[in-house]
């Protein structure tokens, strides 16, 4: 009894944190990429609309972002690939798609 305790709990475990990362956290990402944005020096792009962003914050708002669309793509990735009777492994950082065995 104390094992199917254990395995379910390992279980929801599992499921909040993927809920968590892909629930809450692309959407958090991307709002740290917008708030990047509005990084000026000395907080100058947040007052003054002429003020031109801060180079730092460009590139942190532009690494926000590209994490934001290869999840959303990955998810997708996910839908059509398994649709088609196929799988997708994501052992390396690049998705790999397989006949499923």
């Amino acid at each position: 009894m104390i094992d199917n305790l254990q395995f379910a709990l390992e279980g929801a475990w599992k499921v909040l944190l993927a809920g968590l990362v892909l629930g809450a956290g692309l959407p958090a990402v991307f709002a740290v990429g917008i708030r990047s944005l509005a990084f000026g020096r000395g907080g100058s792009a947040e007052v003054d609309e002429q003020a031109a962003p801060h180079p730092i914050g460009k590139v942190l708002a532009g690494l926000c972002f590209l994490v934001v669309a290869y999840g959303v793509v990955a998810g997708i990735l996910i839908v059509v690939v398994s649709g088609m009777g196929k799988e997708i492994s994501f052992d390396h950082v690049w998705p790999q798609i397989s006949e499923k065995s």
